[in-house]
């Protein structure tokens, strides 16, 4: 039960270090006062996105095989680091904000669509108990939001965003070594 929090927990927030999406929050927080709009936004994108991942994937793990999917979701992890570490594009967020909960939402809405931590939680919710995933994922995404929010113009000045992404793609290679090779 601990495993299937700290595990989506903790790879998550490591893995959003530096995403799009936290740029974007970053962006937007630094341009507006109403923080608790903005922040109320973008987490009603992520419980939708990463939960319905999350939900997806766990009827889909009730489906494969527990040695399958182990392999499998360790694969998706492992060309998610490669494909992290060899990127060579800085991520950038570009934003205009007018009103904090719409524009959080939409914005985090779509550049969470289809991204890999996105897609990690959804592996994540085949692999363990997806409440304690949802729990952990949702979790890890307010603490960095609220982080983005609070520290927005600090945080993009000190962070260098390169540093960040190799750190998110070694924390993938080695999730994705665990899945395949630690049972």
């Amino acid at each position: 039960m601990l495993k299937d929090f700290l595990i989506p927990f903790m790879a998550i927030g490591l893995a959003e270090l530096g995403d799009k999406t936290q740029l974007a929050v970053i962006c937007l927080a630094s341009k507006t006062k109403r923080h608790f709009r903005l922040l109320a936004g973008v987490m009603l994108a992520f419980i939708i996105i990463d939960g319905g991942a999350i939900f997806l994937g766990s009827l889909i793990g009730g489906l494969i095989s527990p040695d399958l999917l182990r392999f499998i979701s360790g694969f998706i992890f492992i060309i998610f680091g490669v494909l992290t570490l060899l990127s060579k594009k800085e991520e950038s967020a570009d934003c205009e904000l007018r009103r904090p909960f719409m524009t959080g939402f939409v914005m985090i809405l779509l550049a969470e669509m289809g991204d890999k931590t996105q897609l990690a939680s959804g592996v994540f919710g085949a692999s363990y108990q997806p409440i304690y995933v949802f729990m952990g994922v949702i979790l890890s995404l307010f603490f960095l939001s609220v982080a983005a929010v609070i520290f927005g113009k600090l945080l993009s000045a000190k962070l260098q965003s390169r540093t960040i992404i190799r750190l998110s793609g070694l924390v993938f290679l080695g999730v994705g070594i665990c899945f395949i090779f630690g049972g």
